[in-house]
């Protein structure tokens, strides 16, 4: 892994980054497919798609997880609350039968 130290000029920090960010696209896309297997097995089980407890708890282990980084942990915090969010619309229209 290069160090931030090691990158002398700006294109090829960009590289880095851009490198950096399409790993983290590949990581929510995992994400993703995990949250489709959570619909199937909440639709096998007769689970909401919202489940309050489980919400709080994915966005306080992001929020410790950001702070324990050296990160925003309210950023994280904001961030992590989106996406699950999104992750329960995902949820809700599979266990209505609609998964586009």
């Amino acid at each position: 892994m290069t160090e931030p130290d090691d990158i002398i000029d700006m294109p090829a920090l960009r590289a880095h980054i851009d490198a950096l960010d399409a790993e983290l696209i590949a990581l929510f896309a995992r994400r993703r497919d995990l949250i489709d297997r959570a619909a199937q097995i909440k639709a096998a089980q007769s689970l909401p798609a919202r489940i309050d407890w489980r919400v709080d708890e994915v966005v306080q282990n992001a929020r410790r997880n950001a702070a324990a980084a050296g990160l925003d942990e309210d950023l994280f915090a904001d961030i992590w609350r989106r996406l699950v969010e999104a992750a329960i619309a995902q949820e809700d229209r599979h266990l209505k039968g609609d998964r586009q």
